[in-house]
């Protein structure tokens, strides 16, 4: 797919890509209170590399009209992430390499746990050896008038893990979609809780976790936390799967898919699985945990360092966005043959794969001064990655939500419409 692009970008990619390099070193930027409507005086904002590690390379405070400013040499250049700290809570935003100015909106924090509800929660199952890897995604709501950010520092999302578990990671995103690992709180007898600012609109968590899977057959009690929403668990069709209260759902791209609605809190939901399957392959820079992607951390110590992890079930992202790739391709070859330049998704991610022929690379049919122009070329494959990346994502998260009820046909058709469009944008410039 990225190949598809690339060709069809031509001689003018280099061009595209050095006309916003002549911007790179200044942003300016606007932070404002969403929750009052005005701009957000004295906020401290601070600039974040996100290329070889989570590092505060400026910091600053905004002025009476909300404004501040940056220069840096990696803005414009590469990914990078601007965070405003306002009454002890982070809200961040994604400064893409080409943007010049960000708007950062902060919002009075609360601790009423009734500003979010939780419609959905998605449990995938893969047998792995004599384990069970298990994902897990909750959806999470904030609808809060006027808008509100729930928050506190002890803890304002739980979970709780079935017994024998062993939690590898939780992560968390808001509606900018950036993904942010979070530091677990340890709240005893298998239940962890995360800090992490819950913004309004649509947010989600998602963790993972292991459990002993002998002989290939194991019965797991999910445990319910927040109640009323409607639970959707995934396995491999090799794996056969009873559970209580569970129906079978149909297919996606081959992984069978049982759901039940309205789960009352409380209640333990038995699952019964045996039988094996192949784990997914996945290709690309996905193989291994998306080895490269830039994930900041929130919460205790461990702010100042950077992770990967998992992206979004990504061993079945592919899977699931297969069919619109097809169709995206046939969009590609059409508009191939026209003069374009590729834009860059507003979503920070760091991809660390070369282009196509290898970084700095020159074939015998390149121009005299084409190898002048390698490192914008390399750039470019960055971003052309970062942002199909990111529309995989989105194709992800918006098939859950259709399988989870939680989007009607009317809007699923629309925001699959938008997908469309971005990767047009993609491929015209």
């Amino acid at each position: 797919m990225r190949k598809v692009l690339l060709g069809a970008a031509g001689l003018l990619l280099a061009i595209g890509l050095l006309a916003p390099a002549a911007r790179a070193g200044t942003v300016r930027g606007t932070v404002n209170n969403a929750t009052t409507g005005k701009p957000g005086a004295g906020v401290e904002v601070v600039l974040i590399q996100l290329q070889g590690g989570m590092t505060p390379v400026a910091n600053t405070k905004t002025d009476a009209s909300g404004q501040f400013t940056f220069d840096h040499a990696g803005i414009g250049a590469q990914p990078m992430l601007v965070r405003a700290i306002y009454k002890g809570v982070n809200f961040h935003q994604p400064l893409p390499p080409g943007k010049d100015s960000v708007s950062v909106d902060v919002f009075e924090p609360t601790s009423d746990a009734k500003t979010i509800s939780v419609p959905s929660r998605v449990v995938i199952f893969q047998p792995n050896g004599s384990s069970l890897i298990v994902g897990e995604e909750y959806g999470v709501k904030n609808v809060s008038t006027p808008p509100q950010a729930y928050f506190r520092t002890d803890g304002n999302f739980e979970v709780t893990l079935p017994e024998m578990a062993e939690l590898k990671q939780i992560a968390a995103s808001g509606p900018s979609g950036m993904p942010v690992v979070q530091a677990p709180i340890d709240k005893g007898k298998n239940r962890y809780a995360i800090a992490f600012a819950f913004r309004p609109g649509e947010s989600d968590v998602r963790l993972s976790y292991e459990l002993p899977y002998p002989g290939n057959a194991a019965t797991v009690k999910i445990p319910t936390v927040y109640g009323g929403g409607r639970l959707l668990v995934v396995a491999p069709p090799g794996v056969k799967l009873t559970g209580d209260g569970l129906q079978m759902a149909g297919q996606e791209q081959g992984m069978n898919i049982y759901e039940r609605a309205s789960v009352p809190a409380g209640t333990l939901v038995s699952v019964t699985l045996s039988g094996t399957a192949p784990p997914p392959t996945p290709s690309g820079a996905d193989a291994g945990g998306a080895p490269g992607r830039a994930e900041n951390v929130q919460g205790g110590e461990a702010a100042g360092s950077i992770q990967a992890i998992p992206g979004r079930l990504d061993a079945l992202k592919w899977p699931l966005v297969g069919g619109f790739c097809i169709l995206f391709v046939l969009a590609a070859i059409l508009l191939a043959r026209k003069p374009v330049a590729i834009a860059v998704l507003a979503e920070a991610r760091a991809e660390g794969s070369a282009p196509v022929g290898g970084q700095g690379s020159k074939t015998p049919d390149q121009p005299q001064g084409a190898s002048a122009n390698s490192d914008a070329l390399a750039s470019l494959d960055r971003a052309t990655s970062t942002s199909l990346d990111a529309l995989k994502d989105q194709l992800f998260r918006l098939e859950l939500r259709r399988h989870a009820g939680t989007i009607s046909e009317e809007e699923y058709a629309s925001e699959r419409g938008k997908a469309e469009q971005v990767l047009r944008e993609l491929v015209r410039g």
